[in-house]
C-alpha cells in the first residue's frame, strides 16, 4: 500500500463518517467524533479491501481505479464503523 491510498482512505473514511451522522441523526455523536471514528473505519475499510485483493495492490492504487476503490472503501468503512458506535451507545444508554 502507498501513502496516497492510505492519505486518501482516512480522508474519505472522514467524510463518510460525517455523512453518516447527518444522515443517521439517531446514531450521530457530534461532528468531531464522527470524522474521528470515519478515520478509523475508514483505514480499517480500506485494509479490509486490500487483504481481500479488491484495489490494494501497488499498481492499482496509482491509477483511478485504485483511488476511486479507496474513496469507496475508505468512506463505507466510515460510516459503518461510526453507525455501530452510534447503535452500541444508544443502546447501552436506554437501560
Amino acid at each position: 500500500m502507498d501513502v496516497l491510498s492510505l492519505i486518501v482512505q482516512l480522508a474519505s473514511g472522514a467524510a463518510g463518517g460525517a455523512l453518516a451522522g447527518k444522515l443517521l441523526p439517531k446514531f450521530s455523536l457530534g461532528t468531531a467524533v464522527n470524522a474521528i471514528l470515519g478515520i478509523v473505519g475508514g483505514g480499517l475499510g480500506g485494509q479490509l479491501l486490500g487483504m481481500l485483493g479488491i484495489g490494494g495492490g501497488e499498481a492499482a492504487a496509482s491509477g483511478l481505479t485504485g483511488i476511486i476503490t479507496s474513496v469507496l472503501g475508505g468512506g463505507t468503512g466510515g460510516g459503518i464503523l461510526m453507525t455501530i458506535v452510534g447503535l452500541i451507545k444508544n443502546m447501552m444508554g436506554s437501560k
